[in-house]
Formats: C-alpha cells, sequence, structure tokens
C-alpha cells in the first residue's frame, strides 16, 4: 500500500508517500479500512524529534475506518464495524491496525471527518474541565487558542455549563469563530494580556487557564490566575515552556500547575469509554460541533502539517486516504 512514512526527524518535507508492507492484525488488533486521519500537533512533535520516534516509522495517531479482520482474540468487535481511535499508531495509511484496547465504535450519523477528528480533541477537552479542573458554574476559564480544534470544543463544553470563557485568538475571522462557539470575551496575545483578565474578573484572574499554546502564552496564563487557581499545559503549539522556578507558584497565589496528557485521563477501558461516548454522543445529538477546518489527500500530509505549525488553520485537520 501507499502510505505516508518518516525516514528521518525534520520539517514537513520528511512527510513522504511511499510504498509499505500491507499490516497484518496480530490477536489483540483490528485490520481497518481507514476512511479519515486526524492531524494532530502531537504529529509534528513526533515529525521533529521533539518526542522520540524510531524512524522510520509511518506517522498518526487519530483515525476512523471499517472493520475488515479481526485478530484471534478480539472480542469486542465484528467486521465491518466503524471504529474510531486516538491511539493507534500507523493511522497516515490507507490501511491501518489498531488494537482492540483503544477502538471505539462510530455511532450513526457521526461521518468520518467528524469521527477522525473529534475523539483526541474531544477527549483531551473532555479530560480537561471534567477532571483536570472541574469548573463550577459562574467561575471564569481562560482557553489559549479559542479558535483551534481543543479551543472550540472546550468552550462549547464550558459554555453549557454557565461557564464564562476568555479565549485567545490571533485574527478577526478566528475571534469570530470562538465567539460562535460561546466565548464570553475574546482577546488577542500581547504583553498585556494578564492586565487585560484581570480588568474582565474585577481584579480577581481566572479560576483555570488551559493552554495549549506553550511558551508564548506561559507567563501570561500564570499571571491570569486567582488565588489557588489551576494552569493546565497539555501542549507546545509555541515551543515547549523553560524550567520553572516553583516559588513562581506561591508568588502567584499558591497557584497549581499541571502537564497532563490523554493517556493517564484514559487508563482503562471504563474511563475510555466514558469519556469516547460522552464525546460522540453529543456530536450525534448536535450539542457539540465538530469544526473541520480543512481536509486533504492523504499524499499531501505535508502541506497539512505547514499549515498547522503557521497557525492557518482553525478547528480540526483531516487526511483523506
Amino acid at each position: 500500500m501507499r502510505a505516508i512514512q518518516v525516514d528521518r526527524h525534520g520539517g514537513p518535507e520528511v512527510l513522504n508517500l511511499t510504498d509499505v508492507a500491507d499490516p497484518s492484525p496480530r490477536p489483540n488488533q483490528l485490520l481497518v479500512e481507514v476512511d479519515a486521519v486526524g492531524v494532530n500537533y502531537i504529529d509534528t512533535y513526533f515529525r521533529t524529534g521533539t518526542y522520540p520516534r524510531p524512524v522510520p516509522y509511518i506517522p498518526g495517531s487519530e483515525g476512523t475506518g471499517v472493520v475488515t479482520e479481526i485478530g484471534s482474540q478480539v472480542s469486542g468487535f465484528a467486521i465491518g464495524d466503524r471504529v474510531a481511535w486516538a491511539a493507534g499508531p500507523n493511522s497516515y495509511a490507507p490501511r491501518a491496525v489498531v488494537d482492540e484496547a483503544v477502538a471505539v465504535r462510530v455511532p450513526e450519523g457521526v461521518d468520518a471527518p467528524v469521527a477522525a477528528s473529534a475523539l483526541l480533541q474531544g477527549m483531551t477537552a473532555h479530560y480537561l474541565i471534567e477532571s483536570v479542573y472541574r469548573p463550577e458554574p459562574g467561575e471564569t476559564v481562560l482557553v489559549h487558542a479559542g479558535a483551534g480544534g481543543v479551543g472550540l470544543l472546550l468552550t462549547q463544553l464550558a459554555a453549557a455549563r454557565d461557564i464564562r470563557v476568555i479565549t485567545t485568538v490571533s485574527s478577526d475571522e478566528k475571534e469570530a469563530l470562538s465567539r460562535g462557539a460561546g466565548a464570553w470575551e475574546v482577546l488577542r496575545y500581547g504583553d498585556d494580556l494578564a492586565d487585560r483578565v484581570r480588568e474582565l474578573t474585577g481584579g480577581t484572574g481566572v479560576a483555570a487557564v488551559y493552554d495549549g499554546v506553550g511558551a508564548a502564552t506561559f507567563d501570561a496564563g500564570l499571571a491570569s490566575l486567582r488565588v489557588r487557581g489551576m494552569l493546565a499545559l497539555f501542549g507546545a503549539a509555541s515551543g515547549p515552556v523553560p524550567p520553572v522556578d516553583l516559588q513562581r507558584l506561591n508568588a502567584a497565589g499558591s497557584v497549581f500547575v499541571t502537564r497532563p496528557n490523554i493517556a493517564h485521563y484514559t487508563r482503562d477501558r471504563a474511563e475510555l469509554d466514558w469519556r469516547a461516548g460522552d464525546i460522540f454522543e453529543a456530536v450525534a445529538d448536535g450539542s457539540l460541533t465538530v469544526r473541520i477546518g480543512a481536509t486533504y489527500p492523504l499524499a499531501e500530509a505535508a502541506q497539512a502539517h505547514r499549515d498547522l505549525e503557521s497557525r492557518k488553520t482553525t478547528g480540526s485537520i483531516v487526511l483523506i486516504p
């Protein structure tokens, strides 16, 4: 088959469409004919070598498709089932093998591009607002990159609970999208960001900051917290945050900082099914909208990465094999 392969770490140019062997499922795996693949920032971290991974490899951890073969020990799925996954490696391909333990069923009414991009970003938004810090109605939170995939979903989930969401964006178009998702106020990035957040909160600061941007926003986020507030750093789109002197947390008001990842919040089947079920149910009934900002043929994966890293895109990005 023809799949995207990374032979060396580097920029988007290392994403090459090439001939690779057809995959075969092991006893606990599903073989899936892939309909759509989600593109996420974590894919760029592996591509550049920020997160170590031996080369060569097929990138991608998120996708959806139809089961065409099952391993001898698989008991929860059958040939013909529509499934999605957020932790299945080698997804930038027309066929992929997925561990039964990480696959979830896709409900009727959820099309392939949405299913391919809703799971990782949706479950990230879910664990942030359900488990990392669960705001109470009336509390105010700050969401960086409010027009990104996680930002739009997290804003919707929060606004539905009467939580006041302040978001940051970089353009008028992104501001309109963020407000459409339910943002209470939308701010531009800048040196005075923390001051503007405190003005909006009567000088108190926000209960939580959800930051997937990293180096460019961390300091402002820390300065935006109320006493005993929580900063959840779940990504580093602008680069990694330098080492932090823990005394800063005291000076900022005995605040908390955590660096969560989805693997630690989907540790067993029950937790995976809870988060995935909540997201897919909300998408299916229309209470949660997944914005597909761009779709690309699989062969154009390099351009998808360029657009993602240059922050030209909004919402989710999908590859179609």
